[in-house]
């Protein structure tokens, strides 16, 4: 289903000599992707459409996307983005101002891939670092004697099958650097969350008179993180990711679904 995404050829992402219409439309896409991106190695469009008069009627057969070494809201760094649409309906008026603006919203097959290198820097995130810090929820403020608990140095481990391992440490009034573990399955809840089904705590390699605490506060973590992972966070500008399945393969988490295109970025 995703190889028309991750098959892009030289001669299919080129416009053929005099079709200015299709041409066009492919500078003017491209340059709006790339603001939807702090950073962007390498970005690719797409847009088919024949015969290319189609275009004096708004309509083009299909729109691709394929972004690698992308960087979302300066923090979060995605290996590769691929989205795919079938026929998609625009205006015309605004195609001879030289803007794409949809006629009503389409949808996409969307192709997301992420590193666990990626995955451990996005907890060092502004964005995602006041989520683990200071938190006050009762199973924690219970074990601190009623302080503030902040989780840190968490590092996820992908392995095959969609298991994870988890580590964290974090530090109470009495005792500093407890560490925590714990083993999941990564899964998708209701298309638009990333959640550690599945879970225990893995006290392995814990020592033995912190067991007990270990497992305490892993099982606290573990509720923060599947609070933490919500798509609609990272929502671009015009486009709404669905996910539909996960994977894992090697060190990298591969993700497909769908993305909901309201608006071209910067087009409203």
């Amino acid at each position: 289903m995703l190889g028309g995404l991750t098959g892009f050829s030289a001669s299919s992402s080129q416009p053929q000599p005099g079709d200015m219409g299709t041409r066009m439309l492919n500078s003017v896409a491209t340059q709006s992707l790339r603001h939807l991106f702090t950073q962007a190695g390498h970005l690719e469009v797409d847009i088919r459409c024949s015969p290319p008069s189609k275009l004096l009627q708004g309509t083009i057969d299909s729109f691709k996307m394929r972004g690698q070494d992308l960087v979302i809201r300066r923090e979060f760094h995605t290996a590769e983005m691929a989205f795919e649409t079938d026929t998609v309906a625009l205006d015309v008026g605004a195609l001879f101002a030289g803007k794409i603006r949809l006629k009503q919203p389409t949808q996409a097959i969307a192709h997301v891939v992420l590193t666990e290198d990626a995955i451990n820097r996005a907890f060092e995130a502004e964005l995602v670092k006041p989520r683990l810090s200071n938190l006050e929820a009762p199973a924690l403020t219970r074990l601190s004697g009623g302080e503030p608990v902040s989780f840190r140095d968490v590092h996820v481990t992908l392995h095959p099958q969609q298991q994870v391992t988890v580590k964290a440490v974090t530090d109470l009034p009495n005792r500093e650097n407890v560490p925590l573990r714990l083993r999941a399955t990564l899964a998708v809840q209701k298309r638009r969350r990333l959640c550690f089904a599945d879970a225990s705590p893995d006290l392995a390699e814990i020592p033995a008179d912190i067991r007990p605490l270990s497992q305490l506060l892993s099982t606290a973590l573990l509720e923060v993180l599947n609070a933490m992972v919500d798509l609609d966070r990272f929502d671009l500008d015009g486009i709404t990711l669905r996910l539909n399945r996960l994977e894992t393969q090697g060190q990298q988490l591969i993700f497909s679904g769908y993305a909901q295109v309201d608006h071209f970025p910067g087009m409203v």
